[in-house]
């Protein structure tokens, strides 16, 4: 039960960490093309499931591209997986 807590609390803290690139108007777009692959490698680790395959693909996209980062990708991702991911809703 608690792990549950901590990946939606993580993920919000991912979610804030790729939108800090908006702080630094003329570094922000080179910190995205850095931060887009690691937080892609991040999503598939801390879920491990098949929505986060696809979700890590949407959030490489979404972090590439210019003036996406307020997208939450991480608790979009835990949501679904909550959703659709058999192992997480078993109580």
């Amino acid at each position: 039960m608690k792990s549950k807590y901590i990946k939606l609390l993580l993920s919000i803290l991912l979610d804030a960490l790729g939108m800090l690139s908006y702080l630094v108007p003329e570094l922000g777009e080179f910190i995205d093309v850095v931060w887009a692959p690691l937080s892609s490698f991040i999503l598939m680790k801390l879920y491990k499931n098949k929505v986060s395959k696809y979700m890590a693909v949407v959030g490489f996209v979404e972090e590439i591209l210019p003036f996406t980062d307020i997208v939450p990708t991480f608790t979009i991702t835990y949501v679904l997986s909550l959703c659709f991911d058999k192992k997480e809703t078993k109580i």
